[in-house]
């Protein structure tokens, strides 16, 4: 009798697929991510994954947009843990859970925010939806300051003209927040970013067993400068 195709024997067989990328990646980085070498642990022939990913590219979207939508989940989930009215108490949340999601999914985090893959082209088309709904937990907190006039943004830079049509585009998939509030969030996002990709990297300065002490002191720092007091 002739034999089964073996995605028959597997039918969790996508989902195995990016389990083992992800161990991949973990192990080696993203630039060995490998098809062949994933069928091989599989199992499997090469044609059977190329039934759910044609090429590395098409696998590595998959990848990234899965992780941007696991980090969006845990952003909005600390937005909305916390009253509408406690605007300081949302920011920290979202800060808290931004290096937990990354300490947690430090491969994750590291092929959305990490250094681009060698040949690899995102397909912005696909994969901005969810970049921009990653961001949208803080933004939203830093637009709801700005429109209770509690944003502080005195010499603030202006958007540079150029990036003008970026951030209204940003806004199709994102709502209509004020370029502001998008230009304030990006910033406060690079800060933390810094941060965060030292300790998973275990690069970050010697002011505690981790990095938690010195996080603490960015965000509350970043508080002090974007945050005016209630009139």
């Amino acid at each position: 009798m002739p034999r089964r195709p073996r995605k028959a024997d597997k039918p969790n067989l996508e989902e195995s697929i990016k389990q083992i990328a992800w161990r991949q990646i973990a192990q080696l980085g993203a630039p060995a991510l490998s098809l062949r070498g994933i069928a091989r642990e599989l199992g499997i022939t090469a044609p059977a994954i190329y039934n759910y990913y044609p090429d590395r590219d098409a696998l590595v979207t998959a990848l990234i947009i899965e992780a941007y939508t696991s980090f969006a989940d845990a952003q909005l989930a600390a937005r909305d843990s916390v009253p509408p009215k406690n605007l300081l108490g949302r920011l920290n949340a979202i800060g808290r859970a931004y290096r937990q999601w990354a300490l947690t999914y430090p491969e994750r985090y590291q092929l959305i925010f990490g250094a681009p893959i060698p040949g690899y082209v995102m397909p912005r088309e696909q994969v901005l939806p969810v970049a921009v709904r990653a961001l949208s937990a803080l933004v939203s907190v830093i637009d709801a300051l700005r429109a209770a006039g509690r944003l502080n943004v005195r010499g603030f830079p202006s958007v540079h003209p150029d990036f003008v049509p970026v951030f209204e585009q940003w806004k199709q998939f994102g709502g209509e927040y004020h370029s502001l509030s998008l230009a304030v969030a990006i910033l406060i996002w690079a800060r933390v970013h810094g941060l965060v990709s030292l300790e998973i990297s275990n690069r970050i300065p010697a002011f505690g067993p981790d990095g938690a002490g010195l996080y603490e002191y960015e965000m509350r720092a970043l508080s002090r400068q974007f945050i005016l007091p209630v009139r």
